[in-house]
């Protein structure tokens, strides 16, 4: 008797694409984190540091280093707290925290907070390098 299941090492829903700044030290460490937890396979990464990154066309390769960006599975383009909230949402660990980021006026409340952290990321980003070189010699 054939046997009619298909197989498939991915879901069969896709997930979310979750663009973010490979250039970044703090970055990187982060989607690390969320690429470890995607127990279902289901987020797509793309590094928009990288020249020949497959960018969505409503995204300049500028707009996608200043700011975080996910394309939910139907299409939709989030940036900043909302891209982080529907990245939590798909990572099964992080789901919790989805969820409180979508209690009404949560998210204005993160973007304020995301806003504020922008201009302090490049800083932040280099002494998470410096702490990884130190990490890499010991």
């Amino acid at each position: 008797m054939p046997d009619d299941r298909i197989s498939s090492d991915r879901p069969a829903e896709p997930g979310p694409t979750v663009f973010y700044d490979g250039s970044c030290p703090l970055c990187r460490a982060e989607i690390d984190l969320y690429r470890r937890q995607d127990g279902e396979g289901r987020l797509c990464f793309v590094d928009v540091a990288s020249p020949d990154a497959p960018l969505d066309p409503r995204l300049t390769p500028e707009a996608a280093m200043a700011r975080f960006h996910v394309r939910e599975a139907d299409g939709t383009l989030r940036s900043g707290a909302a891209a982080f909230v529907t990245l939590w949402g798909a990572v099964p660990a992080w789901r919790w925290v989805a969820r409180l980021g979508r209690l009404p006026g949560v998210t204005p409340l993160l973007e304020l907070a995301y806003r504020g952290f922008l201009p302090v990321r490049p800083f932040l980003s280099r002494a998470v390098a410096r702490w990884q070189r130190r990490r890499v010699r010991a």
